[in-house]
């Protein structure tokens, strides 16, 4: 996983550099995708690239990359197989450190690779549960943009930790949100419960999917506010990524969700969810 992408150059890692004026440096003013591939084909490529798009377009950077060409000359540089893409564009540099910005600047692009598990040959019992706490989200406005400003997440996750939990849930307003790098669901009585997407949230791709596989099998889905006790009282709950895929939730703040086992509408959406790579990856 040695080979990087910066700034229209495949190099080794420890020879890529960007100036300590760059500004996704010093202000975090940049954004992010991290795409998966397995077997050297970007699962849900198309989504990610459009959501980078859209964070682009909120951040007024502008730049016109061939994003797909870069991506995939990059796996294979890395040697193909199931890799992690992590794709970065900060607005550029500077000749020096100020809020203000010019025209003028010419981003940074910057992306590397990691290995990752092969989700989807997984089977249901191979997916280990997670435990969560239930926190306050400190994000800025507008968690539809990618960013990454993540020192909130990064707090919140360190703090769950520390209580030997998985992953941190976030509510804001008495209103869940999403998790510190994830989306969330809840099943109630057969039906499938996420909250309302908006500014609060980021537009998981993973999400999304979950949503159509939901609405193409007609398994019941709403968009709505869930509050603490909502959560506490569901009788499953999933979280949602794309290097993670859908998981369920055993516990929440050391409190067993259900019976304390994963649910049968996880594993009727586990395995659509898994029905659908394989045919991504294999065709078949």
């Amino acid at each position: 996983m040695n080979i990087v992408y910066l700034n229209g150059e495949y190099l080794p890692a420890d020879q890529a550099q960007i100036s300590v004026f760059d500004r996704g440096f010093l202000f975090g003013d940049s954004v992010y995708e991290v795409i998966p591939f397995y077997q050297g084909v970007g699962f849900r490529l198309t989504e990610h690239l459009a959501r980078l798009e859209y964070s682009l377009r909120a951040l007024q950077i502008q730049t016109v990359q061939d994003w797909e060409a870069i991506l995939n000359l990059l796996v294979s540089q890395n040697g193909g197989g199931n890799l992690s893409v992590y794709l970065q564009v900060t607005r550029g540099a500077a000749d020096s450190r100020s809020h203000r910005y010019g025209d003028d600047l010419s981003p940074t692009v910057f992306a590397c690779c990691t290995p990752i598990k092969d989700i989807y040959t997984a089977g249901p019992d191979d997916i280990v549960p997670m435990k969560v706490i239930v926190t306050a989200d400190l994000r800025w406005h507008r968690c539809d943009v990618k960013s990454t400003c993540l020192l909130p997440n990064i707090m919140v996750v360190h703090q769950a930790q520390a209580q030997d939990a998985d992953e941190a849930l976030m509510m804001r307003d008495g209103k869940l949100t999403e998790g510190s790098s994830c989306n969330v669901f809840i099943v109630q009585q057969g039906v499938i419960y996420t909250p309302k997407r908006g500014s609060e949230i980021l537009g998981g791709t993973t999400r999304e999917l979950i949503m159509q596989l939901a609405d193409e099998h007609a398994i019941p889905l709403q968009e709505v506010d869930i509050d603490y006790e909502m959560l506490k009282a569901a009788d499953e709950v999933w979280i949602s990524s794309s290097t993670r895929g859908v998981v369920p939730v055993i516990e929440i703040d050391g409190d067993q969700v259900g019976d304390g086992e994963k649910g049968p509408l996880w594993l009727a959406m586990f395995e659509l969810f898994i029905r659908y790579q394989q045919k991504l990856m294999t065709g078949e």
